[in-house]
């Protein structure tokens, strides 16, 4: 076997990267999720990637070379890692999707599909390798009246099962089963059942055996409910759907606007149980949907009402996310533990758009489940540039996660790449042509709604300029998103997109393939790093730190510096202390809705999801402790669900199946 290496840390005088030696468990994982046809390191797989993004260039002798450079800094999303360069593979390179449906069981409904075609659609989206999310919304609520039949309507939340047990049928692309996000808009007459349709009485009944187990949940939240919530006001749940005879005769009645009040009901009511699911239960997640509508580049052409089962993609019906990681810890030229830290930002500045290329590529060269998802991404051509290692960056240039100069450092780290990933997709525009629906005027000004303008206009006036000249390849670039399996494997065991490191060293049990276990232990990147360079890894200074000893406000505040200069949105969990108070927790939210947030994903270990992971000791990280280290299980029988971890959330554990640990999103 070839030696297995990570681009970690450049000689001072030089600025060669230096490489360190992949761990045991990260050359792995790589090599069984990603190695085929006799590949034996990480290099052959590169090798083969950057080859197999290079067939669409008109020269691919020059990008295959350029391409696999930038392979030793970035991190692609795993279905490209795991497909691209190979001869006959059905599968999607591109990870996760949005599917629209519409209020009728069989029959589309203006070109949108029906309830059962949109499960059969998902189900080949599905079987090709794609998550899949879905706004519930349209779906009449329970009781309304559907005339044709002269009966009354099960409700959202009963189709949703279709959906679950369709998902739990479905293996996806060979191995891995699918991963959904249902989403609800906040004013649905139903919107409190589906708040509370996870909840169980018996806590002994096991995770898998709990309702809507494959999905993730958001409640898509509007400016108008939080407002009322402030004011302590009243709020309207409505339909388009006509009410029954018996819901008329007891008071619904239709607005000016067409649509039906069912219920009116105290705003803080709603917001209330919003908050006591996601404080017992990490779900449903929050989605800000005036906040992505008006951040959208393309509002003049689409409207947005759900996101990709991780939340880092807003997308339109078919829309897609094609992801892409900057290594931010591979742009480490010189640790602090080597003398004045240095980070190459002008390398960070050179790769992005390179990666942009990668990425545009993929759209032209990946199978599509459906000729809709085909279709739409062809016409806006989305992409999603991001980083993962931010965590293990900070700490090799000596910055806390929770400090100012932390989140300045990680300000820039994204700055840089927004600058450089728009200027570069400009610069694309002008060998390829710019996306088919791209409106300068739109596209930078938003002109035709009364509201601040788009993302692209509040670009640097040089970047605007050369948009508005040359046009733009990709309608949107930027995304944050978890980077789960990516950062283990071809990381090193970096932490995860713009997490904090969980924890700095962890014991893995590996399924032998003769059913015996094994235990090992696997370090994060930049403590490993410190070990190898002689650290006292006993007496950790005190920028190593972890997530669970963070203030909740410190992550909020690193999401307020990075949404900013973020076109999509940023899959991030808020890690909240189980005896956190349930009023502070509220809190939470509503700071992160006026601070201009998209969304926001809590976690708080609790009774009914028990802890986060299972510790020999009952310490909660590694730090200095030898014998007390967070335990995961590394699971050999299911080749997608390689680590098992113990006792997490049913909303962490479904995040990973797609974009972490667990899945291939990252």
């Amino acid at each position: 076997m070839e030696s297995a290496t990570i681009a970690n840390a450049a000689d001072s005088s030089t600025g060669v990267i230096q490489a360190t030696q992949l761990q045991p468990i990260s050359l792995a994982v790589l090599l069984e999720k990603y190695a085929h046809g006799g590949e034996t390191s990480p290099e052959q797989v590169k090798d083969r990637v950057a080859n197999g993004l290079a067939a669409v260039e008109h020269t691919p002798e020059e990008w295959a070379p350029r391409f696999r450079e930038a392979l030793d800094f970035t991190i692609l999303g795993g279905r490209i890692n795991a497909s691209a360069g190979l001869p006959g593979v059905k599968a999607t390179w591109v990870n996760c999707f949005v599917q629209p449906l519409s209020d009728s069981l069989c029959e589309s409904v203006d070109g949108v599909p029906s309830i059962m075609e949109a499960a059969r659609q998902a189900a080949q989206t599905m079987r090709l390798g794609g998550g899949v999310g879905y706004d519930f919304s349209v779906i009449r609520p329970k009781g309304s009246w559907i005339n044709s039949t002269k009966s009354y309507a099960s409700g959202p939340i009963s189709y949703m099962h279709i959906f679950d047990s369709m998902c739990k049928t479905v293996i996806s692309a060979g191995s891995r089963r699918g991963a959904q996000m249902g989403v609800m808009r906040c004013d649905h007459p139903d919107i409190f059942e589906f708040v509370s349709c996870k909840k169980v009485s018996d806590l002994s009944i096991p995770l898998d055996a709990r309702p809507l187990r494959n999905f993730n949940l958001s409640v898509g939240v509007t400016d108008k409910l939080m407002q009322a919530v402030v004011a302590d006001g009243r709020f309207d749940l409505v339909h388009d759907a006509m009410p029954s005879p018996t819901q008329i005769a007891a008071g619904v009645v239709q607005r000016d606007d067409g649509k039906w009040i069912y219920r009116t009901v105290r705003a803080r009511d709603l917001y209330d149980a919003i908050m006591q699911a996601t404080y017992a239960r990490a779900e449903p997640g929050v989605l800000f949907l005036d906040r992505i509508h008006e951040d959208n580049n393309l509002r003049y052409c689409e409207a947005i009402t759900a996101t990709n089962p991780c939340g880092e993609e807003p997308l339109p019906p078919y829309g897609c996310c094609d992801l892409g990681h900057l290594a931010l810890h591979c742009f480490v030229k010189r640790t602090v533990w080597e003398g004045e830290p240095e980070f190459d930002f002008d390398r960070l500045a050179q790769l992005t758009p390179v990666l942009a290329r990668m990425l545009d590529n993929v759209l032209d060269l990946t199978p599509w489940p459906l000729p809709e998802q085909e279709a739409e991404s062809k016409a806006k051509r989305r992409i999603g540039i991001g980083f993962t290692g931010l965590a293990d960056a900070l700490i090799m240039m000596g910055l806390k996660y929770s400090s100012a100069e932390g989140r300045a450092f990680a300000a820039k780290v994204q700055e840089t790449i927004r600058d450089a990933a728009y200027a570069g997709s400009t610069e694309l525009a002008m060998e390829r042509g710019s996306f088919p629906l791209f409106d300068a005027d739109l596209y930078l000004e938003g002109v035709r709604d009364d509201m601040e303008g788009t993302f692209a206009s509040q670009l640097p006036e040089g970047i605007k300029q050369q948009i508005r000249a040359h046009g733009i390849r990709n309608s949107h670039l930027l995304a944050l998103a978890p980077a789960g399996t990516g950062s283990l494997t071809f990381g090193n065991n970096c932490s995860s997109g713009c997490e904090p490191v969980f924890s700095f060293k962890e014991i893995r049990r590996i399924g032998k393939a003769d059913g015996s276990i094994r235990e090992e232990a696997v370090l994060n990147a930049a403590f490993l790093r410190y070990q190898e360079l002689g650290g006292d890894i006993e007496k950790l200074p005190d920028y190593f730190e972890s997530s669970q000893e963070l203030p909740v406000a410190a992550h909020v505040e690193m999401l307020n510096v990075l949404t900013p200069m973020v076109d999509a949105a940023i899959s991030k969990t808020v890690n909240i202390p189980a005896d956190y108070p349930y009023e502070d927790f509220k809190s939470v939210y509503m700071d992160a809705w006026s601070g201009g947030l998209k969304g926001l994903t809590t976690y708080r270990p609790n009774a009914e999801l028990g802890s986060v992971l299972a510790v020999d000791n009952g310490e909660s990280n590694g730090i200095g402790k030898p014998n007390g280290h967070p335990v995961n299980d590394l699971d050999h029988s299911d080749p997608d669900r390689q680590v098992r971890l113990h006792a997490l959330p049913e909303t962490v554990m479904s995040s990973l199946q797609c974009c972490g640990y667990l899945g291939s999103c990252g």
